[in-house]
C-alpha cells in the first residue's frame, strides 16, 4: 500500500513540474530551473546525490529522507526537460525484471 501512495506523490509532483514548464509561474523554483537548461538541471541532480550519500553516512534520518526527497524531486525536473516520464523508468524497471525466455 505503501508503494502506491509512494507512486501516487511521484506521479501528482510529476504533473506539477508538467504544469510549471508549460504555465510558467513567476518566482517558481521549478521555473527558475527550466529557465537555466539542462546543464544546471543536470548540476543539481549531481549536487543532490552528493548530499543523499552525505547524509546516509552520517545524519539523521529525517535528514535523510529530506536529502533524498531533493533528489527525486530534481530528478523529475530533468526527467521532464528530457522529455522522460516516469512510465518510460517504469516500463524500463519492469523490463528489467521479467523472466528471461528460455
Amino acid at each position: 500500500m505503501v508503494i502506491n501512495m509512494t507512486d501516487n506523490m511521484l506521479a501528482q509532483l510529476e504533473n506539477i513540474i508538467q504544469d510549471r514548464r508549460q504555465h510558467p509561474k513567476a518566482g517558481s523554483y521549478t521555473n527558475q530551473l527550466f529557465e537555466k537548461g539542462v546543464n544546471k538541471i543536470a548540476q543539481k541532480v549531481g549536487e543532490e546525490a552528493t548530499e543523499v550519500v552525505v547524509a546516509a553516512l552520517g545524519q539523521t534520518r529525517q535528514e535523510q529522507i529530506g536529502e533524498l526527497s531533493d533528489l527525486f524531486y530534481h530528478t523529475l525536473v530533468l526527467m521532464n526537460q528530457l522529455d522522460i516520464s516516469l512510465d518510460d523508468v517504469s516500463t524500463e524497471l519492469r523490463k528489467r525484471h521479467q523472466p528471461e525466455q528460455p
